[in-house]
């Protein structure tokens, strides 16, 4: 028997497009990545998916997660030169309805319903406050953020760019690295530090700071290097990068309230699960003054499902399909 597709979910990054069908049960199947690079636009990577996936059959319609603020349905990526909407996603495929939805607010959906097979704890083992918000966060291509507000009715997802909030030096090695970054870059982001760039930039402001040389030419050089023990400044440069996200966390889980659980995702995170649970992430997670009691009840999670932020999308669609009953 053929099976019947409802709906396109997708996860569109600076660096990837995910893309995937969902069948009458809900299921999400036949996921595809795509180096978004290679393409012109957003409807070519869909019309490429399509046409391999589901051939002639019809969809309904279309949940994508983007990298971005979506702005009246609309979406310019941060971190690649494309421009979509919602309106020419119908006008070019024929759907009843579409959805442009962060792709960390698509994350953030995820998490409340991801198994435990899903998730790695990070620290120690501790339940969330019933009913609180949930923060999903994590480095890639850009820095995401997005909380998840529980109410009676159903989820409600508050997208964020928080990525773009200053960075604060934790030391003064940190506020060396800052310092260098500022003259080059002016203000001084979480994203320059904490993305696949960022990764970079800490290892070439550590090497300044050790008055050693960076012979790694970068990020994915040094993320290797690192995670093999071959060289003491890339080493140092990813447990830097596991704490800095720890103290970032916690901040953001401060300005949130997110007593119900703070969850890792992202490209870069994932390839450290050993480094983040060994105790620098959670220690400067947990490090806030006297706010240090509130953080310490805030368990933390790395997001170990490969496609996450589709579960999310896929949760969207379910909402749109339901509303065209």
């Amino acid at each position: 028997m053929k099976t019947v597709y409802t709906g396109l979910v997708g996860d569109v990054g600076g660096t990837n497009a995910r893309l995937a069908v969902v069948d009458s049960t809900g299921r999400i199947r036949n996921p595809k990545t795509y180096p978004a690079q290679e393409f012109g636009s957003l409807t070519e990577v869909i019309a490429e998916y399509l046409e391999v996936t589901v051939g002639r059959q019809r969809l309904l319609s279309a949940a994508i997660a983007v990298a971005g603020p979506v702005v009246d349905g609309e979406i310019e990526f941060t971190n690649l030169d494309w421009r979509v909407s919602e309106a020419e996603l119908i006008g070019a495929f024929e759907f009843h309805s579409a959805r442009l939805i962060n792709d960390f607010a698509a994350q953030a959906l995820a998490a409340p319903v991801l198994d435990a097979d899903d998730l790695r704890v990070i620290g120690p083992q501790i339940r969330g406050a019933q009913g609180a918000p949930l923060l999903v966060l994590g480095a890639g291509t850009g820095f995401g953020v997005s909380m998840v507000i529980r109410t009676d009715r159903g989820d409600i997802t508050v997208p964020s760019e928080g990525g773009h909030a200053s960075f604060a030096p934790y030391d003064g090695v940190e506020a060396a690295i800052w310092a260098s970054l500022r003259r080059t870059h002016g203000r001084v982001s979480i994203e320059r530090l904490l993305s696949g760039p960022g990764l970079y930039a800490l290892y070439r402001g550590l090497a300044d700071v050790r008055g050693v040389a960076a012979d790694l030419k970068d990020e994915k050089e040094v993320l290797a290097a690192g995670q093999r023990g071959e060289d003491a400044l890339a080493d140092e440069t990813l447990d830097r990068f596991c704490e800095i996200l720890g103290s970032v966390a916690g901040d953001i889980a401060l300005t949130c309230g997110a007593r119900g659980g703070v969850y890792v995702s992202g490209g870069i995170a994932p390839r450290m699960a050993d480094r983040l649970a060994s105790g620098g992430f959670r220690r400067r997670f947990e490090e806030k003054g006297r706010l240090s009691d509130f953080t310490r009840e805030i368990p933390t999670y790395l997001i170990v499902h490969p496609y996450a932020a589709l579960v999310g999308a896929a949760r969207v669609l379910e909402q749109m399909e339901g509303s065209l009953l």
